[in-house]
């Protein structure tokens, strides 16, 4: 029984791993893998020009807003937050996509991964909005005071 991936991506045996994969692959080739891990989790879900659109967006106002070293971490640690658990979500949709055994508990499954990206991107939009108002407050202040 071959894998089949939305992606269009086979393999021809199910037990058969892309070289490096497993614990002895060499540290390029498991980079290899991660890469194209994440290619394929970006290419199969339309989220993620959501996601992309809007981290563009934070990012600018960012700049514009002339945040520091702090502020930047805790912006970019709620873009990679949310992209990772996009990721999570991503990989177990692939999983239980064409399974039709134990439909409820793989429905379960699912649903988790949706609220476990639903609370990432809340906290990511309270930590953005929290950060970037604070500037947006002192940036206003400092322009009114010229």
């Amino acid at each position: 029984m071959a894998l089949l991936s939305p992606f269009s991506e086979v393999m021809e045996d199910e037990h058969e791993l892309p070289p490096g994969s497993g614990p002895r692959g060499s540290r390029t080739d498991r980079l290899r893998n991660a890469f194209r891990g994440i290619k394929l989790g970006v290419r199969g879900h339309s989220s993620f020009f959501v996601h992309f659109f809007f981290a563009a967006l934070v990012l600018a106002a960012g700049i514009v807003l002339h945040c520091n070293p702090v502020e930047w971490c805790l912006l970019l640690g709620c873009i990679a937050g949310v992209l990772i658990t996009e990721l999570f979500h991503s990989a177990v949709e692939t999983i239980v996509q064409d399974l039709d055994t134990a439909r409820n508990r793989i429905s379960a499954a699912f649903d988790i991964t949706a609220g476990a990206v639903l609370l990432a991107r809340l906290a990511a939009a309270l930590i953005g909005c929290i950060v970037l108002l604070s500037r947006l407050i002192e940036f206003v202040s400092w322009r009114s005071d010229l």
